[in-house]
């Protein structure tokens, strides 16, 4: 049964309303890194997102309009977010990691009128804006160049009224990339968001998400990222303190669990950065009560490291998508086993609330044991692709069931297992890559007549990224740096191959597609899944 309580708390706006009213003096954005945000609480928080949205439709917003920010996590972006929640409007977080093209793919789609960006990607920003021929007015949040400054632009906005809002209209665009090559933009709602907390809420063994009032959590992944973004309706729903760092360290996480921090979610890849630490050893981590991780199961030393770092800690992974507003799908911490378990090689099972199955090619359910891609519907499922209901058909049918793309079986117990992609995305280091993406910017080197793109098993990384291409016949002796190179100037670093591999013809199929898996398949032999 929904409370009073939980149905005041159904937006970002509403979320901060509530707790300025009934805990107006708690901590509600801890960001030490932005001398301007600081320690903001609930009470300030309120007016500060009153005020910004209000200059928002002063700005001439409408409803639905897109709001995008070009920068790292920011107490700013979080206050932009729910100002953006009480405007009517919709936030679109741009992985800051990106070249100026792709910066310009996202502003050319979302039509955004403004755009927030940190001094460190103005050129990128001007560059964006230039390239994608659109008229957005980009305002610094600290002084950049001729950029007008955050300060300016608030003080000389006139203010204006705010709309009615429904939660169920969209508030945040998260851009995730696709097979073709181009970026969708994957739409978000409030009640995506916040509905269904409620469900978890009212049920004690989600350790996960047992934060309240008196509680921090943490902002560390990317703010593009639902893993990201989604700690502030997290923390706002819990009326808890939400510490922000910019970008992963291994030294600003130790600097919140010294201040207190009670829970963070990493991806593997960071959490074995983070107990390997030289500053570990010395630090106290018993104020951490539980820690969730995603991007990957977490290999058997790492969780026997981290219970030895954090033994008083409870350990869940996490299993989602942006499509699916995050996680769906968790293995508890009782599944988690220092001694290892067939359990921890998988995902776990679904949440309150969230339906899954398997289904074959033609979307028909299997039964247990049998290998398939995996399908969820609950109210997380998105709104949309933004411009794009042709893929939004392809991923979500008629009755609500979303296709993730990836394949795996579920057990007697109702257990899911991931044992390969449908699709050929690539996980390195907790980012996703699409081949499709990284082949567009190498295809128009000199020497490269044909490329692929595959993902190979790294120690650090979980994935790296490999190219397989085959020369052009006057190419002479390939040079595989300046291939790596010239992917450098058009993609974000963490696409661009860490490796080249030169051959001279890539494997088809009878109907002339790249055979992918014949070229993965010597890097994964040994491996009892196909990713990593």
């Amino acid at each position: 049964m929904v409370t009073e309580k939980q149905e005041t708390r159904r937006c970002m706006g509403s979320c901060i309303a509530y707790w300025a009213e009934h805990r107006p003096d708690n901590i509600a954005i801890d960001d030490p890194a932005d001398p301007a945000t600081g320690l903001v609480t609930y009470a300030e928080l309120d007016r500060t997102v009153t005020e910004y949205a209000r200059a928002l439709t002063g700005a001439g917003l409408k409803k639905g309009d897109r709001v995008c920010w070009l920068g790292k996590n920011s107490g700013l972006y979080f206050t932009l977010f729910a100002a953006c929640s009480r405007a009517g409007a919709v936030i679109v977080p741009i992985n800051w990691r990106l070249a100026a093209p792709e910066v310009a793919y996202v502003l050319k789609d979302t039509r955004a009128a403004l755009l927030f960006c940190e001094p460190g990607f103005a050129e990128t920003a001007q560059k964006a804006v230039t390239l994608a021929g659109s008229d957005t007015h980009i305002i610094a949040t600290q002084p950049a160049g001729d950029l007008q400054p955050f300060d300016d632009w608030l003080e000389n906005t006139p203010r204006s009224d705010l709309p009615e809002t429904d939660p169920a209209e969209g508030v945040l665009q998260l851009y995730t990339s696709g097979t073709t090559g181009n970026p969708k933009g994957a739409v978000l709602s409030n009640d995506n968001l916040f509905k269904m907390r409620p469900l978890v809420e009212n049920n004690p063994d989600h350790a996960w998400i047992d934060i309240g009032p008196d509680d921090s959590t943490l902002a560390v992944m990317p703010c593009a990222h639902i893993a990201g973004s989604g700690i502030g309706p997290i923390a706002f729903y819990n009326g808890a303190t939400m510490m922000v760092v910019p970008e992963f360290h291994p030294d600003s996480v130790l600097d919140c669990i010294d201040k207190g921090l009670n829970q963070f979610f990493l991806v593997p890849t960071a959490l074995q950065m983070l107990v390997n630490y030289p500053r570990a050893k010395d630090t106290d981590f018993s104020a951490v009560r539980s820690v969730t991780y995603g991007a990957a199961p977490i290999p058997l030393e790492l969780l026997r490291q981290c219970i030895q770092t954090m033994p008083q800690a409870l350990f869940c992974q996490q299993y989602g998508m942006t499509e699916t507003t995050g996680t769906v799908c968790i293995l508890p911490p009782e599944d988690h086993d220092p001694a290892g378990n067939e359990r921890m090689r998988g995902i776990g099972v679904p949440l309150p609330g969230v339906e899954m199955k398997i289904v074959d090619e033609n979307r028909r359910e299997v039964p247990p044991g049998t290998i398939g891609e995996i399908a969820t519907r609950s109210g997380l499922n998105m709104l949309y692709y933004f411009n794009n209901p042709e893929k939004t058909a392809e991923t979500v049918d008629a009755d609500g069931w979303l296709y993730t793309g990836d394949a795996a079986v579920m057990d007697e117990d109702g257990y899911f297992y991931i044992k390969d992609r449908v699709k050929d995305m690539i996980i390195s280091g907790g980012e996703n890559v699409y081949p499709a993406e990284v082949e567009n910017a190498i295809f128009g080197h000199p020497q490269v007549n044909e490329v692929a793109v595959i993902g190979i098993p790294d120690d650090r990384w979980g994935e790296a990224v490999k190219a397989v291409i085959s020369p052009k016949t006057d190419a002479g002796e390939v040079d595989t740096q300046s291939i790596i190179d010239w992917a450098r100037e058009r993609i974000a670093g963490f696409k661009v191959p860490k490796s080249v591999d030169v051959i001279p013809e890539l494997p088809r199929n009878a109907s002339g597609k790249i055979l992918r898996r014949e070229l993965r398949d010597p890097y994964w032999e040994g491996k009892d899944r196909g990713v990593n």
